[in-house]
């Protein structure tokens, strides 16, 4: 599958000569949940703010197509179209007074027609389901509305490719169903989602391919399933295997599963697998 956004080589390193991407390569595909997993601190932000131009490398390239990128304004603008960014705190991307109007920033910015960006505002508040929102001050909005109004923003520039950057921390567990539900819905509807992550559960239930980062480069990426069942790797990143899985191979060593089984990606498929065995 040929790659929609691809990085090669990323060099980076913080103010201070601190290293952060050394070397990294990653490789998006069209119409995939990809997750970049590593520890906290591991420098994942970093690559999402190279992934739609932020952050310049200091050595590498990112391509876009196949095309490497530019870095001057009108191809930045081109690129920043394609690629929406949603950061982990939502205070830092609303400044508007209210969601409507922190929503239709980005439309607006690309010189639609008043009517066009009011329909993009509207498509992407019902989305993310906070239509009802639209006239809210964005300060009096919950934590959990806040990043669901973040990603309406970024949906209003209707990108190929959107990137989160812990899309649940923070938020309880009926908060991040609700988010969760509406990502899926989008990439049901052919978005192509990259997100960072250190929790190994939520990439194993949610995402097609993991990315594991670790030491400034991408030392594995694969479906999610193989990637993330695999405990040595996962190890070199300070990472676990998921709950489930470490479940589910637990069982099948002692004969309760099928050795051919495929590992569940979730409860449901853990009580099904249980129940035909």
């Amino acid at each position: 599958m040929s790659a929609l956004l691809e990085a090669r080589g990323l060099v980076y390193r913080y103010p201070g000569g601190v290293p952060a991407l050394a070397g990294l390569d990653l490789s998006v595909a069209r119409g995939r949940k990809l997750a970049i997993l590593g520890p906290n601190g591991a420098g994942k932000t970093t690559l999402l703010l190279h992934l739609n131009g932020t952050l310049r490398p200091s050595s590498g390239q990112l391509r876009l197509d196949g095309t490497p990128v530019g870095y001057g304004r009108d191809a930045l603008i081109a690129w920043r179209r394609r690629v929406g960014l949603v950061l982990q705190d939502a205070d830092d991307q609303l400044f508007a007074a209210s969601v409507a109007e922190d929503v239709s920033f980005g439309p607006l910015n690309l010189g639609l027609r008043e009517d066009e960006a009011r329909a993009r505002v509207a498509e992407a508040l019902a989305t993310m389901d906070i239509a009802d929102l639209a006239e809210r001050p964005t300060h009096m909005l919950s934590f959990g509305q806040k990043k669901r109004a973040a990603i309406a923003g970024a949906l209003a520039m209707r990108p190929e490719i959107l990137l989160l950057d812990e899309p649940t921390a923070g938020l309880d567990g009926q908060g991040a169903a609700l988010l969760l539900d509406a990502l899926k819905r989008l990439s049901q509807a052919g978005a192509t989602l990259v997100f960072t992550t250190h929790d190994v559960d939520l990439a194993w239930t949610f995402a097609d391919e993991a990315a594991i980062f670790c030491d400034g480069r991408v030392i594995a990426q694969g479906e999610a399933a193989a990637t993330l069942s695999n405990a040595a790797l996962l190890a070199r990143a300070q990472l676990q295997p998921p709950l489930l899985a470490r479940l589910a191979l637990a069982l099948r060593d002692k004969g309760a599963l099928p050795r051919d089984a495929v590992l569940p990606r979730d409860e449901k498929d853990l009580l099904a697998l249980l129940a035909r065995s």
